[in-house]
């Protein structure tokens, strides 16, 4: 199982990114095996209105909708989990939506996170793969 961050969902559906192809090869070797923790919804979808326009977010939603993303919905440690990692790294500023995809990662016992943001997660000691950079 990966569970996918923020920062590789953005580079998976913008075909200008620097990462895209990348993350589209990680992708469709098995989409299946993908996870989106639910906190990671509402960030990028404000982040695809905002850099790709309402036009892209809509179809991402309705990828969503359709089935075409396995989303975990929160259990209650979850918020729990990402709250104390939140504190215990409170120099980095980790927060919320990346707390939760490292509770949901632990929680599922992922083999990977699939994340461009090496500043918070590269910092960190997990006991899973940092998808590309572990590659």
């Amino acid at each position: 199982m990966i569970v996918a961050d923020t920062s590789a969902l953005l580079a998976l559906v913008n075909s200008e990114d620097d990462h895209h192809a990348r993350i589209q090869e990680l992708w469709s070797m098995d989409p299946r095996r993908w996870v989106v923790p639910w906190a990671v919804l509402p960030e990028l979808d404000y982040l695809m209105r905002a850099q790709l326009g309402n036009a892209a977010a809509r179809l991402f939603l309705m990828d969503v909708a359709e089935g075409q993303f396995s989303i975990e919905h929160s259990q209650p440690g979850d918020i729990v989990r990402a709250s104390a990692l939140d504190a215990r790294y409170a120099d980095l500023g980790l927060g919320l939506v990346d707390g939760v995809v490292i509770a949901v990662a632990e929680r599922l016992r992922a083999t990977a996170i699939v994340t461009l943001d090496l500043r918070h997660f590269g910092a960190l000691d997990l006991p899973f793969k940092l998808y590309p950079r572990d590659l």
